[in-house]
Order: C-alpha cells, then structure tokens, then sequence
C-alpha cells in the first residue's frame, strides 16, 4: 500500500509546528504488515478485567451516542466543526456522559486558529479513574470535532462513542494497576489543534507520566478495513517511538480474537498521535481506513466491496448513522476494550 493510500485525507495535511518531519513522509511507500493467521498471542494470558471489559462493551450503546452526535449536528448547521456551537454542543454531551458514569472531568483549553475562521481557546475533554498509580498513565483518545462538510458520524463520531462506551463500563474507579485517562480533542480537522495544544501544555513531568497513548480515529465505516498503527516505518514519525509496536501487536491480537483475520499494522501517518510521538510518548492507533479502495484481499478476508472505498462518506455530507458498519464497529470497540484493560493491568515497562 502506498503512502498516498493514507495522505489523502484532508486531516493528514497537518501544519504542526515541531512536526515538520511528518510531511517527509509524502511520496514514500508504506510497508504494510499482517498478523499472520494463528500465530500465538504476544500478550500475557487475559486477566480478569480484560475479559470483563470485553464482554461487557455493547455497540448497542455506542450506537445510541452516535444518534446524540447525529442530533448535536443536524440542530447546528449539519456539523459539529471546531469553533461552532455543533462542537460545543458535542462538548456538552461527553462532559456529561462522564460526569453521571462517575468521572471527575475537566475541559482544559487550547489556542485555536481555524475552524470556520474563529480564533481564540477551545475546549478539549479530558477524564481519568480515580483508581491506579498517577505516576503511570495508560491514555486513550479520540477527536471530537467534525468537518464542515458534514456530521463526521464516523469520523471520528466511531471513536468517541467507543471512548464512552469503555469509560462507562470500566467504571471511574476500576480495580487497574495503572491510571487510565480518556481524551477527547477539538480541532484535529484543522491540524490536530487539541491533542498539539494539549501535550505542548504539560509540563515535562505530566508527560513523562503518560506511558502510552491510543488514538482511535474512525473504527466504524461502512465498508471499513481493519487497520493496526505503531511500530512500523522508517523513523520515529511513522512507527513511533520504542514501545509504539507492543502496543500496536496488543490490538491487533485482540483484534484477531474478536474474530477479525490478518488485520494490518500500517504506519503512522499524522493524526492525534503525532504530538504525542513528538513527546517521546509510545503510541498504537485504530483506524480502519477512508478514501481509498478496500482490495480483494482484504474483501476476502475482512469482508465488505472489493475496489471500493473504505468510507464512501468520507468528509462528506452523508457521514451520518446510515454509514456506521456496526460489524466493524463491534470488532473494534472489543478489541480496543481489551487493549486498554491490558496495559491498564499490566506492570511492564514500556518506556
């Protein structure tokens, strides 16, 4: 697969200041890896929340979250972009959902230039359990913005009812090793504005606290592949920085254990995660793909339409509930569930 397969969308076009390596990856092909079929597990036996958070998660609920945002948008001009009262609005509703499933929640802000011409502080989401060590930080995360162009149901609507869903059922005070916190970005659309203005916000401590973070950016597209990020590429900006292929071989495991065959471990390519790798922090992503064509292969394996696009919808109007494969939504959302009750268990050292 080659790297335009992944630069086309309008999101990867980052202005990042700091992160000019990300733009040499344009023009260089990606290696594109498989989890052999069979091949033994990399992870440690499931321990008891892993199994209880997998089978506790239901797409059934996610599903109702991406009817909220739906509402959100269609009541504010058919968006919910970064600087419009759809994105506000769509703040409002996860602060909430947080807030009755237990967790303390905090909107810290970031320096927005775009989104609609607006400038100015915006809001990002941010809640963590009140349980596990605050010296050891397992992070998850999904962007909570929408183009203008359309609802972003799936994008990245997918990832942020999946961050809910998982919030609610592991509960803000779970029996976990290490600290697990959920974020929810503004301005990825307008490149990664949030996740950059929330790491650059840290103080070097609080960063050398985060273990690891997963970015989780469209995991429900009605024609959707299944895609694994972290450990692959060339340099540091497209396989991330040490620990980036644990993380990757632990979703892509549970990925296979939800039923997915070979899913694949691609590279980085400069969504929410890049200013995280920038810090040094290991990272994975879930993605399961967007403008290009779904091929035999990965038909045949994943299911779906052969030469057709990932996401027909992509950055477009008819990004709405009727484009949510709620099979690729189901995989996804178990494995990342998993995933995250993994590393939130385990005490091995990542970094």
């Amino acid at each position: 697969m080659l790297i335009s397969t992944w630069l086309t969308r309008s999101r990867i076009r980052l202005a990042l200041i700091g992160f000019s390596a990300i733009l040499a990856l344009a023009g260089c092909s990606v290696p594109v890896f498989t989890v052999p079929h069979g091949l033994p597990s990399s992870t440690a036996p499931d321990g008891p929340l892993v199994q209880q958070l997998v089978g506790d998660v239901s797409d059934a609920r996610a599903l109702k979250h991406l009817q909220a945002l739906q509402k959100i948008a269609d009541e504010h001009g058919g968006n919910r972009a970064a600087g419009t009262p759809g994105y506000d609005a769509s703040v409002d509703y996860v602060v909430g959902v947080l807030r009755r499933a237990g967790y303390k929640v905090s909107t810290p802000t970031y320096e927005a230039d775009g989104g609609r011409g607006s400038s100015g502080p915006e809001r990002n989401v941010i809640a963590q359990t009140d349980t596990g060590d605050p010296g050891n930080v397992v992070m998850i995360g999904a962007h909570l913005d929408s183009v203008e162009d359309g609802p972003g149901i799936v994008d990245d609507g997918s990832g942020v009812a999946t961050l809910l869903e998982i919030a609610t059922q592991l509960s803000a005070d779970p029996s976990v090793q290490n600290t697990v916190r959920f974020a929810f970005f503004g301005g990825e659309e307008n490149g990664a504005e949030g996740s950059t203005g929330y790491v650059q916000g840290l103080s070097p401590d609080d960063r050398k606290k985060i273990k690891l973070y997963l970015n989780v950016d469209m995991v429900a597209s009605s024609n959707g592949g299944y895609f694994v990020q972290g450990g692959k590429g060339r340099g540091r900006d497209e396989a991330g920085p040490p620990g980036s292929a644990t993380i990757a071989r632990v979703l892509a495991d549970h990925l296979a254990k939800s039923g997915v065959t070979d899913p694949e471990i691609i590279e980085f390519v400069g969504d929410d995660e890049s200013p995280f790798i920038d810090a040094g922090i290991p990272v994975g992503g879930a993605e399961n793909g967007d403008a290009e064509r779904k091929t035999a292969a990965q038909a045949k394996a994943w299911g779906g339409q052969a030469r057709e696009r990932y996401d027909p919808c992509y950055h477009e109007a008819c990004d709405r509930i009727d484009n949510v494969n709620r099979d690729v939504l189901n995989h996804y959302m178990r494995a990342l569930a998993g995933t995250l009750a993994h590393f939130a268990t385990s005490t091995a050292e990542l970094r």
